[in-house]
């Protein structure tokens, strides 16, 4: 997944806290020796460059530049928590995604089965299930309850938006249920949630572990390859984008309009646009456009019409808000509620061929749900899998205010303060929009 991140240019600190130093002996028996048939524990000292992109002169020389490093996922020969005095507590945040199940299921699996951690707790519906006035209890977990969860979409503990904010709140509930490890599933703002977390337990010098595995379906979240949930999302939107497409063209000067997730980032909109090249136009947030004008999308898609009879429009749901009245309402997360331009658009599409006297025939998709409350496919299961094993290995191992991320094709701890830190954008000046605008023909800019 590309970033427009210059690797060259900038510097970063990936230094990973750490409780303490790790003194026990891992119950996970593994080796250090190569070439012994055995799988090896991971050592702190091994780094992979973060920033792999290279310069090179016109000898053929690569000209010297500063390489950022992070550093590397995995079980540890020594764990700072000795595994009987372990409490360990799982909350999924923000809105649902597929494959929280299957996080869920990996990190209660690899507690109990790798490092006998046997006290293991549920929190219900987010950060919220911590506060003080929170009705929901506990949910003891152990591998009979997450048994076949991944099969099923959703989260099995709940999920909910706000509360992060309540951080003394929150700690509170960490020492009066003897929690030692906190495992967050969330977005930017879970993650910031846990980062305050993180630094109200060191204040107040207790020996807690905060370890992020950050979920955004929109993969807008830097220093990630990938978020999960984000395969299976395309997989699941291409199915409404072909629907579109019958339906326009069995029908006179058909429109088939199909709104799909991305607040900030139109990654889902230009990765199912690839998929299915049936789409015409692909609107993004990063690609700001005209409705009106000679160069509007209205007078591109009119030309559309009336040269093949039928036409298909993708647009992620933060597009072309500046088209619209700004609600200057936020939800509980802090995000600013968006008017919904799957309606808008549709609206204005009807009322300008009713204007230009052409008859075409509307239809409207919004699988937004349907996407997001989906099973994680085989991929995405595959990689959540993986991301919940690398959490437990690194909240054992007494990491704290990390994130498991996927670098360059290796699982390795992030900063979640450098995570939180921007945004992830497609870049219009790079090779994904490129493939879009290729597929789909459509104007590289339609702002007049």
């Amino acid at each position: 997944m590309e970033q427009k991140i210059d690797a060259q240019k900038k510097k970063y600190d990936f230094t990973i806290a750490h409780l303490g130093d790790p003194k026990i002996s891992s119950p996970i028996k593994m080796s250090i020796d190569a070439d012994d048939g055995l799988a090896d524990y991971v050592d702190d000292h091994q780094r992979i460059y973060y920033g792999i992109d290279a310069i090179i002169n016109d000898d053929g020389e690569e000209v010297p530049q500063y390489h950022d490093t992070v550093e590397v996922a995995g079980p540890r020969e020594k764990i700072y928590f000795n595994p009987a005095h372990v409490h360990a507590a799982i909350a999924t945040c923000g809105g649902i995604c597929p494959g929280l199940n299957n996080v869920i299921r990996a990190v209660v699996r690899c507690f109990w089965y790798r490092y006998n951690v046997r006290r293991i707790s549920g929190i219900r519906f987010g950060y919220r299930g911590l506060l003080r006035e929170s009705p929901y209890p506990l949910i003891a977990l152990d591998p009979d309850v997450v048994d076949e969860i991944q099969e099923k979409g959703g989260t099995i503990l709940g999920s909910s938006r706000g509360g992060g904010d309540k951080v003394e709140e929150i700690v509170d509930s960490l020492e009066r249920l003897n929690v030692n490890v906190l495992i967050t599933i969330g977005g930017d703002g879970t993650l910031r949630g846990a980062w305050e977390i993180g630094e109200e337990i060191r204040k107040r010098n207790l020996k807690i572990a905060v370890i992020g595995v950050p979920k955004t379906i929109d993969n807008d979240l830097s220093f990630i390859q990938v978020s999960f949930g984000f395969d299976t999302a395309v997989t699941m939107a291409v199915p409404s984008v072909r629907g579109a497409h019958n339906e326009a063209k069995g029908s006179i000067n058909g429109i088939g309009l199909v709104k799909v997730m991305g607040r900030e980032s139109g990654f889902i909109a230009a990765h199912t646009a690839l998929a299915q090249s049936d789409v015409n136009f692909c609107l993004i947030p990063e690609n700001p456009f005209d409705l009106d004008g000679p160069n509007g999308l209205l007078s591109h898609l009119k030309k559309r019409i009336l040269d093949r009879g039928h036409a298909i429009i993708l647009v992620a749901e933060g597009a072309g808000q500046h088209l619209i009245h700004n609600t200057g309402e936020k939800d509980p997360s802090g995000n600013k509620k968006f008017n919904d331009i799957g309606v808008f658009l549709k609206d204005e599409i009807s009322k300008f061929f009713k204007k230009e006297g052409i008859e075409v025939n509307m239809k409207y998709i919004d699988p937004s749900y349907i996407i997001r409350s989906a099973a994680a496919n085989s991929n995405d299961s595959i990689y959540c899998s993986r991301l919940g094993a690398h959490a437990v290995h690194a909240a054992m191992s007494g990491k704290t205010q990390a994130l498991i991320s996927l670098v360059n094709n290796r699982f390795v701890h992030i900063p979640i303060k450098v995570a939180v830190a921007e945004r992830n954008h497609v870049d219009v000046e790079g090779i994904l929009w490129r493939d879009v605008l290729e597929n789909t023909r459509q104007p590289a800019s339609m702002k007049n």
